[in-house]
């Protein structure tokens, strides 16, 4: 069976790349994708190498049309190799290493072939995280999506001039606008328009714009690439990373002393619950209780088991306001007929005025007594005689 050609290729590569993009990354089914994407990726690699497609002498120029989407296989690579599962720190660190290779390959490519203009180099080689002032990083961020929309704005207008089929803005991908290009080269170019000069141009500039957009999107995932991996190296080594990985000590002493008092699954030791408390290490086996050797002392603490946790009354309510009461520390009276019933004053005035009685005259003499002796105590108290607190 013969290999399938360089535009085959990198189609079905760029087709898996694209379905990827919409899968789980830890699912095996994924991971299997990826192998199998890695796989085609290293193969084109080859072809184009002993098809000298691109040589180091040669200037964008020298380029054919044809050729100059293969430029974008070193993007494709980081893309797939960053769809890897990792589980360890360190599997992580490399696949991100090897990422930024394809990246940092892909940017160089560009920029020897001089395919950027110098403006666009110098505002996405900026990063974003070195702009302290938040207003200028606004800024910037603002200016770099301004300008890979007007690039992408541009590859669709020539697309349309093309008379290809626009794909919807949330559905369309570099992959896929890179495989439309690609089948358009390949599949949907008849002899005769491949003559035509105009044809010819419009799938040049095309391309370009294309890579220059590549290029926008490749720089941005660069910094994120330095990120995280200046995080994952700096980051203080966990006991969950894996063998690889350098423990720290006193966290493994933690463990090990806490296993030494952890219990393992209960042993029954028959319908009674006896049986071995120790092993021969002298590790808990099961739980056990530890009561006194005293009989009458755990009958008693057998006794206060469904016992309340409180202490009980003694008395009730009213044998305890019976004992009050009989102490004089309950007060008694009041209500509306103590405020009906006459006072002392009041009763001495009505019982003098009983003419014609012993006993009326011997409550109006107590009651001259008790006038003469309050006008006497006004005469030699005056009204406010005992208050000092004003005074200076």
């Amino acid at each position: 069976m013969s290999a399938p050609s360089l535009p085959a290729l990198f189609g079905s590569v760029l087709k898996t790349t694209t379905k990827l993009a919409e899968l789980p990354t830890m699912e095996d089914q994924t991971q299997e994708l990826v192998e199998e994407c890695l796989k085609n990726l290293r193969d084109l690699h080859s072809h184009i190498i002993d098809l000298s497609i691109f040589s180091p002498n040669e200037t964008l120029e020298d380029i054919s049309t044809r050729d100059l989407v293969y430029l974008a296989v070193p993007y494709v690579f980081a893309e797939v190799q960053g769809r890897m599962k990792t589980t360890v720190r360190v599997d992580r660190m490399n696949s991100l290493i090897q990422a930024e290779r394809y990246i940092q390959n892909f940017i160089g490519l560009l920029e020897k072939y001089e395919i950027v203009p110098e403006d666009e180099r110098t505002l996405f080689d900026r990063k974003t995280a070195n702009v302290a002032d938040f207003s200028k990083r606004r800024e910037l961020k603002i200016n770099q999506y301004k300008k890979e929309r007007e690039l992408k704005a541009r590859i669709d207008t020539i697309r349309k001039r093309r008379r290809q089929i626009t794909l919807p803005e949330d559905a369309s991908s570099d992959f896929d606008l890179l495989a439309s290009l690609l089948f358009a080269e390949s599949n949907d170019t008849p002899k005769e328009e491949e003559a035509n000069s105009e044809t010819e141009e419009i799938l040049r500039e095309t391309t370009l714009l294309l890579l220059r957009l590549l290029y926008a999107h490749a720089s941005g995932q660069l910094q994120s690439m330095e990120q995280e991996l200046d995080l994952l190296r700096n980051a203080p080594p966990s006991p969950i990373m894996g063998p690889d990985e350098h423990e720290d000590e006193r966290s493994k002493k933690r463990k090990e002393e806490a296993s030494e008092w952890k219990l393992d699954v209960p042993v029954p030791g028959g319908p009674d619950g006896k049986g071995p408390l120790l092993d021969s290490k002298g590790k808990p086996l099961r739980p056990f209780t530890i009561l006194p050797s005293d009989a009458v002392d755990r009958a008693r603490l057998q006794a206060q088991v469904f016992g309340p946790g409180h202490r009980l009354p003694t008395m009730t309510i009213e044998e305890y306001l019976q004992i009050e009461k009989q102490r004089g520390n309950i007060i008694t009276g009041g209500g509306a007929a103590s405020q009906n019933a006459p006072t002392s004053s009041e009763k001495l005035a009505n019982e003098s005025e009983m003419d014609g009685t012993l006993e009326s005259d011997l409550k109006s003499e107590i009651k001259r007594q008790k006038d003469e002796n309050w006008a006497r105590f006004t005469d030699e108290n005056p009204k406010g005689a005992g208050n000092t607190m004003n005074r200076g």
